[in-house]
């Protein structure tokens, strides 16, 4: 297995596109495209192939070339060498197990509602052990540990009074994608745990991945 030299790593990943590519390599289960990662970060594909030859210089990244048939050039796809840094990120087991255990549940028959209330159990233990006085602080706590960067604003219209959190990002995305009924309402069901645990409040509306706004949760008061 390769060792890294510290600064090394950090030259490849200070830019800040190489370091987006890293993460979206270091959190896929799967080898990815320079068009895939052209599409995960929103730039040109040949930009990505610059970026890819930097990381691959580093060490950081391997690729494979796969023959799809007798016909055509084959297709790179780009994975993270082996012994390469997490720098922080999830391992790709983690991500893997995540998955498997959703197509399980999938499988034998859960539904959005069985995953609300898997999510609202795990919510009200985290509301139970939250030193806050405020419920809209502790989800906000327990949003942001778990990787959603939420940003609070006032709720419109009739929610008046009500308090709206974004969720800049998304830590399941890849997993809601695949398994929205389950995903989203299972994060639907934390939010509600967390607020009806310390109290003070109530989940008013839940925007998930599939509906046409932003994802977001507004809290109104109890």
């Amino acid at each position: 297995m390769a060792t890294f030299d510290e600064l090394t790593v950090l030259k490849a990943l200070g830019d800040e596109t190489r370091y987006a590519m890293y993460r979206e390599l270091a959190r896929s289960t799967a080898a990815l495209s320079a068009q895939d990662l052209a599409e995960a970060i929103g730039i040109h594909v040949n930009t990505v192939r610059l970026h890819l030859d930097r990381l691959r210089e580093a060490g950081l990244v391997d690729v494979e070339a796969v023959h799809r048939g007798t016909v055509g050039r084959p297709q790179h796809l780009y994975f993270l060498a082996a012994g390469a840094p997490a720098v922080g990120f999830d391992p790709p087991a983690h991500a893997l197990l995540a998955g498997l255990l959703a197509a399980l549940a999938e499988q034998v028959g859960a539904a959005g509602v069985d995953a609300t209330e898997t999510g609202r159990v795990w919510g009200e233990d985290a509301g139970r052990r939250a030193r806050s006085r405020s419920c809209l602080k502790a989800l906000e706590g327990e949003l942001e540990r778990l990787g959603f960067e939420p940003a609070r604003e006032p709720a419109d219209g009739a929610l008046e009074g009500g308090t709206r959190i974004e969720f800049l990002h998304c830590p399941f995305r890849e997993l809601a994608e695949a398994y929205p009924e389950l995903v989203c309402n299972l994060h639907r069901g934390l939010c509600e745990g967390v607020v009806d645990a310390v109290g003070g409040g109530r989940v008013e509306e839940f925007a998930t991945l599939y509906d046409p706004e932003p994802c977001h949760v507004v809290v109104g008061r109890g």
